[in-house]
């Protein structure tokens, strides 16, 4: 499975394309915004997407839901214990960026059910801390884990904003995280991809 990396969103928010060579089927995580980009791409590959896979409900991971699912019509995957935020405004900060936006037609998932999508199945991790219904997902045949705002390159994610807990935040990080294994790729919500490797001997929060 190949990934693409778009930035996009007034945050820079990291939206992925993961799509099976053989298939061109495709998940997209992530879309804070629809770029023109993002749209040429998948033209261009000939990528049909299968699911949107959602770590979170803040804004700025999912403001380009509108658009991706006017052409796409997917299925939209976020867990269960982030119906509240994702469908606040305020909660979800859309209304502090911008005129407010909220999701109210996903599928709501929970720990350890798997996805499969794409020809890869998916498992959810919840990993609260940055919000009460973070989650990532993880590929153990790809050996890929999509981390969201939970787990950054040396660093982690906010745990200041509505309904963050810093000390659930770094728990969820060593029991679901820390566990995998040391050679998968962590592609988070914001900066570059790392390594768990990387991130239980060099990052300075979770030592």
């Amino acid at each position: 499975m190949k990934v693409e990396r778009f930035l996009t969103g007034i945050l820079s928010t990291n939206c992925y394309v993961a799509w099976n060579e053989q298939t061109k089927e495709a998940v997209i995580v992530d879309p804070a915004a629809y770029s023109k980009k993002l749209a040429e791409f998948l033209r261009e590959e000939g990528l049909k997407p299968q699911a949107v896979l959602l770590t979170h409900g803040h804004f700025d991971h999912i403001m380009g839901l509108d658009a991706l699912l006017e052409e796409y019509p997917v299925p939209v995957y976020v867990h269960e214990a982030e119906k509240g935020l994702i469908a606040d405004p305020k909660t979800n900060l859309s209304l502090t960026y911008t005129n407010g936006y909220v999701f109210e037609d996903a599928i709501y998932v929970t720990d350890g059910q798997k996805i499969a999508a794409a020809g890869v199945t998916f498992e959810v991790l919840f990993t609260p801390g940055h919000t009460s219904g973070g989650c990532c997902y993880y590929a153990e045949t790809e050996n890929m884990l999509f981390s969201g705002d939970t787990l950054f390159r040396c660093s982690v994610g906010r745990s200041d904003l509505p309904t963050g807990d810093e000390t659930t935040l770094i728990r969820s990080i060593k029991e679901k995280l820390l566990v995998l294994p040391e050679n998968t790729v962590v592609y988070p919500g914001h900066m570059a991809a790392t390594t768990i490797q990387t991130e239980k001997t060099a990052n300075p929060f979770l030592a």
